[in-house]
């Protein structure tokens, strides 16, 4: 028995408006939503009565996706709200990008922030961190060729 591919990443986010236009603006294709609840969902959470709305998010390759999910019950428990690039947990989402500081800019105007600063590893890659919707954190990386 094997992996046969990763699917998707899920973020629990409260904005569901924001985190969609926010991957957008980075470039990724909305596929699709639909509200979510029953039984089934229950018993997969471990939660009574779950209702959320999802969307899922496809990078332009196809091969990538992002499951967004807005909790309409129960209430959403939150962490910290600004969690440090060393916290414990998933710490990244990272997308190859062709041109970073377009991207950086583009994100900025639409209330990104950039986490540190964009820098340049060896002659290979420009990458940065940047601050979406509801914290969390992409990395970006431009390939220099």
């Amino acid at each position: 028995m094997t992996i046969q591919r990763m699917d998707h990443v899920g973020v629990v986010v409260d904005d569901m408006e924001a985190a969609k236009a926010f991957f957008v603006q980075l470039g990724m294709e909305l596929e699709g939503e639909a509200p979510v609840e029953g039984d089934w969902v229950d018993r997969v959470n471990a939660i009574d009565g779950v209702r959320v709305d999802i969307a899922m998010m496809r990078t332009p390759d196809g091969h990538g996706r992002l499951e967004l999910t807005k909790f309409h019950n129960p209430a959403v428990s939150s962490a910290e709200p600004v969690n440090a690039p060393n916290t414990l947990g998933l710490r990244n989402i990272m997308f190859q990008v062709d041109d970073v500081d377009t991207i950086v800019a583009d994100l900025l105007a639409h209330g990104a922030e950039l986490v540190g600063e964009v820098a340049q590893y060896q002659d290979s890659y420009r990458l940065c961190y940047v601050r979406g919707p509801e914290g969390v954190i992409v990395a970006l990386a431009e390939e220099l060729n």
